[in-house]
């Protein structure tokens, strides 16, 4: 394979393409955010300046006088547009702060800030620092069930079949006692929001179907939210899930794998065969919709078993509460019908009943989570 070498003036034009087509971003990013506020109050928000600073000390920083949001390069450069996403939250909530309630006299982040964060729905004292939620290093030595679930799926790698489906079984059922618990004795809970999977101006009908599969298995919500599309320069939409740390950890590693299972799944499947893009969501359907049959055939059962025979919706009200926070409006999206075929449909299911979801590794390298050139973060997972 021929590796390409770009020379210096190379480099720095395509660092300059690429910081001019972020700050697009964040100009566009924060046109969206201000549909929170009413029309009043929007207006009284001037657009500020965008800015890539080198700075060591702060992730962003809001300038009244200037009339300008910074971020750190080096943040922005190194960490999934999520994150850039919610450090550049909090500086919109410091400018509300200052030009609609006239902080200028208050602390950082005193009264009117915390005013500016209710309104944009924003939790005030997360905001701002972004720790990336990583599967491995969500599981506390001290929590015991959650350790379980980690070896569980670290068994379910075997090469022995039915040993693994039994251990992935094992994890999910213990993932499901672990939250009916926590659930039971109703303490406060706290929650985090990530987007998983890229954004794009149009999805397919299987990353929906993904999305709920997530929802009904993993203890998450999703929503799909409007985010810039790097490559394409407009908003788009990414789906981001919502839940304590842990839930939205494993559920973003759930996403991750299971869209790497049909990205290769697919591959084999399609072997020189002619078939178009249509076909390869009829597959990804399938092999979701035998993976959920699995599933259910599992965890209905065991349902059944713990509530005497009748199944039983599991909600947290907590979490309930947090996305009403957080999503104040909202509303569903419709697909138009399209045209499929049930014997790619039914290859895919045959497949997704074979899916044994296991813990892979985790990639430790530098530079990992990269805002690329194409707007997508490198792969967290392998």
């Amino acid at each position: 394979m021929t590796e390409t070498r770009l020379n210096g003036k190379q480099r720095g034009l395509l660092q300059e393409t690429l910081e001019h087509r972020i700050l697009h971003g964040l100009s566009c990013e924060w046109e969206t955010a201000l549909w929170v506020l009413g029309k009043d109050m929007r207006a009284q928000l001037q657009k500020p300046l965008f800015r890539l600073r080198d700075m060591e000390r702060r992730l962003g920083q809001w300038d009244l006088a200037k009339k300008e949001i910074s971020l750190s390069r080096s943040f922005v450069m190194e960490h999934p547009w999520g994150a850039v996403r919610e450090v550049l939250a909090h500086e919109i909530a410091h400018q509300v702060a200052h030009q609609v309630f006239f902080a200028a006299n208050e602390t950082a982040h005193g009264p009117a800030f915390q005013k500016a964060c209710a309104l944009l729905h924003i939790d005030a004292v997360a905001t701002g620092r972004y720790q990336r939620l990583d599967e491995s290093d969500t599981c506390g030595e001290s929590d015991r069930i959650l350790i379980r679930i980690k070896k569980l799926l670290a068994l379910a790698e075997s090469q022995n079949v039915h040993e693994a489906e039994a251990a992935m079984l094992k994890a999910h059922a213990l993932i499901e006692k672990y939250n009916v618990d926590l659930l039971a004795l109703n303490e406060h809970r706290d929650f985090v929001s990530i987007l998983v999977g890229p954004p794009a101006l149009r999805h397919t009908r299987d990353k929906y179907r993904l999305a709920n599969l997530l929802q009904d298995f993993y203890f998450v919500e999703g929503i799909w939210v409007p985010v810039y599309v790097m490559d394409k320069g407009r908003m788009g939409r990414a789906l981001e899930i919502s839940g304590t740390a842990q839930n939205v950890a494993l559920g973003s590693y759930v996403h991750d794998f299971i869209s790497h299972y049909i990205a290769s799944q697919w591959i084999q499947y399609k072997n020189g065969k002619r078939l178009s893009h249509h076909r390869q969501t009829d597959f990804a359907i399938g092999i979701l919709d035998g993976f959920r049959k699995k599933l259910t055939t599992t965890v209905d059962k065991k349902r059944c078993n713990r509530h005497r025979g009748a199944l039983v919706a599991i909600d947290d009200p907590q979490l309930q509460t947090y996305m009403a926070y957080r999503y104040p409006q909202v509303r569903n999206i419709r697909r138009s019908a399209s045209t499929t075929d049930m014997n790619v449909i039914q290859a895919g299911i045959a497949v997704g009943e074979r899916l044994v979801i296991s813990k892979g590794i985790t990639v430790k390298e530098k530079g990992r989570g990269r805002i690329g050139f194409d707007g997508l973060q490198t792969e967290r997972k392998r």
